[in-house]
């Protein structure tokens, strides 16, 4: 994801085939007094169908393109041949798509899981052949057979919202030059741009985390840097804030060091503030606080104020040296084990 532009909002135009007509066809040999309708219907216009895929990450495909349509139906011909059914138009999205219709708002359907897909816009009906129109063995040729019914019908046409919402395991959500590009880096095979500078991170970056002796496998996100008011907009927070309602466990990382002059109990009450800001739920999701920068000689001091203030006991790591990395992971996948067998129950 790191070298492709993140997008998670797209705008699309999406139409249905048109049906394919009906065929108005007679039929007549040696044996018959009167011909014999034999028009075959026409077929149904193309669906377009939106499924979710691990294989895509960000919705950048619906930035180049916007209008998507499902082919035509096939006209219907003699001998009550049916025309064939017009090609289904397919778009992938990543895992975590939720699809609105633009105009009414109303959510269609959340797409979460691998193959999870809904048509957003059907084709349309095929015309009728006059083959169907047949209520007798010999009819008339002088029969009447509406002719509007040999027409195939237009397909749905709909404006669609599609919104990504990250699905991860875990959440990594700290202030501004906190370390969770590199932490990331660290534990799994996620290559996040890192320089000693706040804001480096400017969107969501996932990362697996493989099975090893001591972990189990896991997602994780790190999420751009949150700054005071990032409930309200300000910073980069509030775009984002948004992929980690669908994590698991949340790791608050603390620059205890306290980088930047930042006093790192103030970073951790910010933190929790703009959670409770945003949304209840958000915060209430289970915690692992995490103290890095614990190889610099001002996180000692730091680290001992923020327990005594706060009253917790941080997980102590350096993600640049890489200390207490290990321990991180499996304190993670530890509490992510607990959490799935109370799911359980």
């Amino acid at each position: 994801m790191s070298a492709t532009r993140f997008v998670d909002r797209a705008t699309i135009i999406v139409q249905g085939g048109h049906g394919g007509k009906g065929c108005r066809s007679f039929y007549h040999d040696l044996w018959r007094r009167y011909p014999m309708s034999d028009g075959g219907d026409g077929g149904r216009g193309g669906h377009v169908i939106v499924r979710a895929t691990h294989h895509q990450t960000t919705l950048l495909d619906f930035q180049t393109q916007r209008h998507f349509r499902g082919g035509n139906g096939g006209n219907g011909s003699s001998k009550k041949k049916h025309g064939f059914n017009g090609k289904d138009s397919l778009l992938e999205v990543p895992c975590g798509t939720l699809v609105y219709d633009d105009e009414t708002g109303e959510l269609i359907r959340e797409l979460m899981d691998p193959k999870d897909e809904v048509v957003l816009a059907r084709g349309g009906a095929g015309g009728v052949g006059n083959a169907a129109k047949e209520t007798i063995r010999y009819p008339s040729p002088k029969q009447r057979f509406d002719s509007a019914r040999l027409e195939g019908k237009a397909g749905e046409d709909l404006r669609i919202r599609l919104e990504l919402k990250l699905v991860a395991d875990v959440g990594i959500i700290g202030m501004p030059n906190a370390g969770k590009s590199t932490l990331i880096g660290k534990i799994s095979e996620a290559h996040p741009k890192v320089a000693p500078f706040p804001f480096t991170t400017l969107h969501p970056v996932l990362g697996a985390i493989r099975e090893t002796d001591i972990s189990a496998p896991f997602v994780a996100v790190d999420v751009p840097g949150l700054i005071r008011g990032a409930h309200q907009g300000r910073g980069l927070g509030l775009d984002f804030l948004r992929h980690i309602e669908r994590t698991r466990l949340l790791v608050h990382l603390i620059d205890m060091a306290g980088f930047d002059m930042r006093d790192p109990v103030d970073d951790y009450k910010a933190l929790r503030e703009e959670l409770e800001k945003y949304k209840k739920e958000v915060a209430e999701k289970p915690v692992l606080v995490v103290a890095n920068k614990m190889d610099l000689p001002e996180a000692k001091k730091n680290l001992a104020r923020f327990k005594k203030e706060l009253k917790i006991i941080p997980i102590q790591i350096s993600a640049q040296a890489g200390d207490g990395v290990d321990k991180l992971v499996q304190k993670i996948t530890t509490r992510l084990g607990k959490m799935n067998k109370k799911s359980k129950r």
